[in-house]
């Protein structure tokens, strides 16, 4: 056998053990993550808010309790995660939201959100007003100037 040959053998084990391991530890997460929305699906109860100001921001900039500071992973402090500041009965309260509806909510609107701890899981509009905004994706700026140019033209938008 050439050295080539062994060298091939050597990095196809390599890449053959990083799958296997990658493997594992995806299993693993996935049942984490599995236990963790279970945890939350019993805790949640629904909330009637005023949400002030929505930001994304560091966790330490977020003025959260010290003790959901301690708790986080210190790689996920400096990351920047959804900050919702509401107005919940008489006290004014900061909430963290799912990355998936952090779009759609409204800000200086009074909605009913379902929350679990201080984790914002679902919102929805306040007797039956169409606050919430439903658009999941944000128009860039050139998609906007081609509507606008479409508009004034009489064309048709395009999607």
């Amino acid at each position: 056998m050439s050295t080539w040959q062994i060298v091939m053998i050597v990095i196809l084990v390599v890449l053959v053990a990083a799958i296997i391991a990658l493997y594992f530890l995806g299993k693993k997460a996935q049942t984490r993550q599995a236990e963790q929305q279970e945890q939350i699906d019993a805790m949640k109860q629904t909330v009637s808010m005023l949400i002030i100001d929505k930001k994304r921001m560091k966790l330490k900039d977020a003025g959260l309790p010290q003790m959901v500071v301690d708790q986080t992973p210190k790689l996920l402090r400096g990351s920047k995660l959804p900050v919702v500041k509401a107005k919940v009965g008489p006290q004014i309260m900061t909430l963290i939201s799912d990355e998936k509806i952090f779009d759609s909510i409204p800000v200086k609107k009074e909605v009913k959100a379902v929350v679990s701890g201080i984790y914002i899981t679902e919102v929805k509009g306040l007797h039956g007003k169409t606050g919430v905004a439903t658009t999941g994706k944000k128009k860039g700026k050139f998609k906007q100037m081609v509507e606008k140019l479409q508009e004034k033209a009489g064309a048709k938008p395009l999607k």
